[in-house]
Order: structure tokens, then sequence, then C-alpha cells
């Protein structure tokens, strides 16, 4: 295996194991900042040795066992400094500690990180870092904040959690209704990171944490079964995560929702998400944002052709779900719904009047770049095309808005 192959296979293994290992030592370790830094040190010494010695049979085997050694190291050196003895406590076998609801060493790792002590944002970067794996860095750039800022809060949210004693487990089922609804959010978050990468150095795409997000979400869906929201958030991640495949051409530009070969998705997820919308339909309850959003997802995949598109559908929802959540997202994208019923005119003036609020948001600047170009307005839409293309990160993004500024002229 050559040195290229080797360090493609760390950057996999990475992806795939990064959680597994954190969680294993947090169950055994019970502390976040040694099962973080231990994992950090097991990977680095994959990367020093595997070019030499080759990867290993089982290397999230090999990642945890490092990082056991790493973890007891360091607990030694701790406990000469502080004259403490924890060393025979760490070496010997764990002890037995009755089972959560669901017996997931990466579930009972997302509860902690979303515990309700802690601030939202905190929970998000936490989650990110401690389950997704990702830098500092690109969870600075997906909150539009500074790099400092996310590590203190990943510093006192794991401080938060050691001085208070928050326990490293599933909650119990009566407790389960109050946290989940946090739990959702970081997931949909950490699922938002994976379809649409916000850092320029990263895949476009990263399956890995798509895939996290939904293994993460059936889960709960199998814990909450009528949960109408947990339904909902998995149909939605399914109809998304189902065009995948479709959205980054070959030479690795985005490919716009009308432009995507519809041959492509994957009708297994499709059918899927359809049965989850169909269910909650049924049920007769109020929808909550999620359920709203798959329905959305569900007009538009169920369209063999992006003429058959039923817009006015699109828009009822839209409208659902500006009484549930009236964000000023939500409100551009039900402008851009507008635009197929009511023209480009219409639509621009409705995003227009959301300029102090999103003037700063990439996606802002290109529907605004896009309706202009309609409009046959081509020295604005490619202003407005310039500011989309330098508040993008994704590669992805940024391939496709060029060239669509490229072609005006």
């Amino acid at each position: 295996m050559s040195t290229a192959d080797v360090e493609q296979t760390i950057t996999r293994v990475h992806h795939e194991e990064w959680a597994r290992v954190v969680a294993a030592l947090t169950r055994r370790f019970g502390d976040l900042d040694i099962a973080e830094e231990a994992a950090a040190e097991a990977f680095a010494t994959a990367v020093a040795r595997w070019p030499d010695d080759g990867v290993p049979p089982n290397p999230g085997a090999w990642l945890t066992t490092t990082a056991n050694r790493k973890a007891i190291d360091r607990i030694r050196r701790e406990s000469k400094r502080d004259d403490k003895h924890r060393e025979a406590q760490m070496l010997s076998d764990d002890p037995p500690e009755p089972l959560g609801v669901i017996d997931d060493e990466r579930l009972r790792l997302i509860f902690t990180c979303c515990h309700p002590a802690l601030a939202m944002e905190a929970r998000v970067a936490l989650t990110l870092r401690m389950i997704g794996g990702l830098t500092v860095a690109e969870i600075a750039r997906a909150f539009l904040v500074q790099e400092n800022t996310v590590g203190q809060r990943i510093t006192r949210a794991k401080a938060k959690i050691k001085a208070a004693r928050i326990p490293y487990r599933v909650p119990a089922a009566e407790d389960l209704p109050g946290r989940v609804s946090g739990v959702l959010a970081v997931l949909f978050l950490v699922f938002n990171e994976g379809y649409l990468a916000s850092g320029p150095d990263t895949d476009p795409v990263r399956h890995e944490l798509t895939a996290e997000a939904i293994r993460l979400t059936r889960l709960i869906r199998a814990l909450m079964p009528d949960d109408g929201e947990v339904a909902g958030l998995l149909a939605l991640m399914l109809l998304t995560e189902a065009r995948r495949t479709a959205r980054v051409s070959a030479t690795g530009e985005l490919v716009s929702l009308d432009q995507q070969d519809r041959g492509a998705w994957d009708t297994a997820m499709v059918a899927e998400g359809h049965q989850l919308v169909r269910e909650r339909l049924a049920a007769g309850e109020a929808p909550g944002r999620y359920q709203i959003l798959a329905a959305i997802n569900a007009v538009h995949t169920d369209a063999r052709d992006v003429r058959d598109t039923d817009w006015s559908q699109i828009v009822a929802l839209y409208d659902q779900l500006v009484r549930v959540d009236p964000s000023p997202i939500v409100a551009m994208n039900r402008a851009i719904a507008v635009a197929e019923l009511d023209g480009p005119e219409v639509a621009l003036a409705a995003v227009e009047r959301l300029d102090g609020k999103l003037a700063g948001y990439h996606a802002y600047q290109a529907t605004r770049a896009e309706l202009l170009r309609r409009l046959g307005r081509s020295r604005q839409a490619r202003e407005a095309y310039d500011q989309a293309i330098a508040l993008a990160g994704n590669t992805a993004e940024t391939a496709y808005l060029t060239r669509r500024r490229d072609q005006l002229g």
C-alpha cells in the first residue's frame, strides 16, 4: 500500500472511528478531556506508524487500544504529580453499569453533549467535536464565529460536565421527551455540516457525517416511535440524503435541484422518507418544523421531472412553516418557491426585504443573484454572485456560483 493510500485510509478511518473511540474512552474513564486527548494522540500515532508498519487488520480496535494506553499514561502522570492513585481503577475491568434504554455508547455520548445544563451553542460545538470529529476551525466556519470562541465553548462545556457530574448515559424513559428536542437540533446541524460542508479544505459533501446523523436519528426513532418530530427529522434526512450522489458533478461542482439526474436518486431512501411523511399525516397531529420540512422535500422528490413539481403545495407548506418557524431563512426559502408561481420580481421584492438580517449569508446573496439573473439585470446579478462567492466556504458551491457568474459575460 502506497503512502498516499495509507493517508487516504487514515482519513477514512478517522471519519468512521473517531466517535467510537471517544465514546469508548468516555465510557471507561468518565472524562471528556482525557477521551478527546487520548483519541487525538492515537490518531497521531497512526499517522506516524501506519505508513511503515502497514494498516492493522482492525483499525478501530487498534486505535481504541492505543488510545486507552495513552489515557492510562496520562492518568499515571497526573497521579504522580497530584499524589493521586487512580491507575489501579483505570487498569481494572470496567465496572458493571445498568444499561440505558438503548445500549449504544455513541448515543450515551450525544445525550451527554446535549445536556440541557449546557448552552445550545456549547451543545452544538461539543457534539460536532466529540461525535462528528470536526476541527475547531470547521465548527467556527459553520457558525460564523471565531475559532477561539468555539474552543472556549468546548472547554467550558467539558468543564461544566465534569463539575456538575452530568451522567454519561441515555436518559430514563420518563425524562426523554424533555431532552430529545435539543438532541434533534444538534443532529440536524451535524447532518447539515455533512450535507454541505462549510470548510473550503474538506470534501463538499461529507457522507460520514450525514450517515452518522441518520444512524443516531434512527436509534432515537426506535426509542420514541410515537414522537412526530423524531419521525419528521428522520424523513427529512432520508429525503435529502437520497439526492447525495446527484448533488455534486464529476468535476466537483454543486448541481442545483432542477438540474439533478433524478434517476440517480436513492429510490429506497425516497420511499422510506415518503412513508414516514404519510404516517405523520395519518396521525392527524399538528406538525412541527421537521415534519413540515420533510413534507416539502417529499413534494420535491415526488416529481419525476422538475416541471412536474407542485409549487402551490410547496408554498402552502412554507406558509405553515412560517407560523412554526418565522425565521428570515424560512422566509427566503418561501420566496424561492413563490418565484415559481408568481415570478422572480415578486420573489425578489420579498427577498430584499430580508437584507438587513441576511446580507452576510451566502445563500441569501446567491438567491438574489439567481432572481436578478432571471430578470435580466446582469450587472446586479454579477455583484450578488461576487458577494455569494466571497461568503461561501464550500468548494462545490463556489464552483457552481463562479460558473453561473461567468456565464453572464
